[in-house]
């Protein structure tokens, strides 16, 4: 074997070896980079669905749970409570909720699959403030003689009934969100999905 190709030899090997040098420092710098477009654990399960224990939650209460990053209400609604849905139909701009803000299965009267419990987002559809409740009717509310429960917006002033319909002439324009949902058991709702077992 010649000089020249001792030479070509150690040419190809140095070659061959700077080469899978170069692509494994490419690869270990891809990884990493490749790794930070996926989305995080935490961001997964902003948008993963929720599940509420509502056990515990006694006619009249409302518990709140994060989904999405957004306030969700899960209000236990008492007979009297539901009654007065009757009595601010003619108040509310949406009595029959034609615009799209619930699914289907909550397009009735109580805005709910099982009228005893409305799950809505508490986000008020003006410019995104979070309504309070003001679950006591009458002059002791603090609204009115004629307040028949709800939440009130304190930013603009916007009223919602106990069905999260917005009342004629606020500032909202729309009733309240109602998110998707379904029990999974008389106990345990799951917010985020409805999609049939």
């Amino acid at each position: 074997m010649s000089v020249d190709q001792k030479m070509d030899s150690g040419r190809r090997q140095l070659l061959v070896a700077t080469s899978a040098a170069g692509g494994v420092a490419v690869v270990a710098t891809a990884v990493p980079f490749v790794a930070s477009l996926t989305p995080s654990e935490r961001a997964k399960a902003a948008g993963a669905p929720v599940e509420a224990d509502i056990s515990k939650l006694s006619p009249g209460e409302m518990m709140t749970v994060e989904w999405r990053g957004k306030p969700v209400w899960i209000l236990r609604r008492t007979p009297e409570m539901l009654a007065s849905l009757e009595k601010t139909d003619a108040s509310v701009s949406d009595p029959e909720s034609d615009k799209p803000m619930q699914p289907d299965y909550a397009k009735n009267k109580h805005r709910s699959i099982n009228p005893e419990y409305l799950v809505t987002v508490g986000i008020c559809t003006h410019l995104g403030c979070s309504p309070s409740d003001k679950f006591k009717v009458g002059a002791e509310s603090g609204m009115g003689e004629d307040w028949a429960g709800g939440f009130l917006c304190p930013c603009h002033g916007s009223k919602f009934d106990l069905a999260g319909r917005v009342y004629s002439s606020m500032p909202a324009p729309d009733n309240l969100e109602i998110p998707p949902y379904k029990f999974l058991a008389d106990t345990t709702i799951l917010i985020g999905d409805d999609a049939k077992a």
